[in-house]
């Protein structure tokens, strides 16, 4: 049987979410077909992120800010600020669910894009949106839902399952109670479930340096970042 060629498309110029005065451009293809897991973990570990469908990387123009990062899991070393969030959060539940929207999560994903994203693209997303959002996926993936004891809905994490680690595809919480760092803590957890599944890595997607949004995954390390065809440790991720 032959199959066709992969096909990659690059997207027109947009203004960029994560720096003011520049401008994006991201190449992407298709997850598509009886290829699309094993074309999922290649990109992924090149680089690539998924949305829906859709593996895609940044092509920027003059700017190479945006830089693949991931955790290995068994060096990582909390700090002492992490430590503390770990220890705070004891008590909650966490169970892994399958890839289905509710209604439950929708509530607490439009309250967090309120506040924390009110003009990003996903603030106006409608209930059809969310569904794509969390259901259309050709790969393994899985949510985790975070509770407190008492059942309430806190955070949840969408994850993909690659062949060496889990990717971190979007997290939202509950914005009531800032000191509870409940995104924090959701990283800490998947990095713990990474090494309990037996995996190396967890993907967290880009880190921008001098972005605000970015800026907390340099609290995360050790840390690698993927630059000129390469893994290597990203320099001033060392805990503290």
């Amino acid at each position: 049987m032959q199959h066709r060629p992969q096909l990659f498309y690059t997207t027109a110029p947009a203004p960029c979410p994560y720096l003011p005065d520049r401008t994006e451009r991201k190449v992407l293809t298709e997850l598509a077909g009886p290829d699309a897991v094993a074309l999922h973990n290649r990109l992924s570990q090149a680089g690539f992120r998924r949305s829906h469908a859709i593996a895609y990387a940044p092509v920027c123009v003059g700017c190479r800010a945006c830089t693949p990062m991931r955790i290995p899991a068994a060096t990582f070393a909390p700090t002492r600020t992490q430590k503390k969030i770990s220890s705070r959060h004891t008590d909650l539940i966490v169970n892994m669910v399958p890839p289905v929207p509710t209604d439950e999560q929708f509530r607490l994903f439009e309250i967090y894009q309120a506040v924390r994203h009110p003009d990003g693209d996903m603030a106006h997303m409608c209930w059809r949106d969310y569904v794509e959002l969390i259901a259309n996926t050709p790969v393994e993936t899985f949510l985790a839902e975070f509770r407190r004891p008492d059942g309430t809905l806190v955070c949840v994490s969408l994850i993909d399952r690659l062949s060496d680690g889990l990717s971190a595809v979007y997290t939202f919480y509950d914005v009531n109670d800032l000191t509870a760092s409940w995104g924090t803590f959701s990283i800490l957890w998947l990095i713990e479930q990474t090494a309990r599944m037996g995996l190396e890595h967890l993907y967290l997607g880009y880190y921008v340096p001098g972005s605000p949004k970015m800026a907390y995954k340099a609290a995360f390390g050790p840390a690698e970042v993927f630059r000129d065809g390469h893994w290597s440790l990203l320099a001033g991720t060392l805990p503290t």
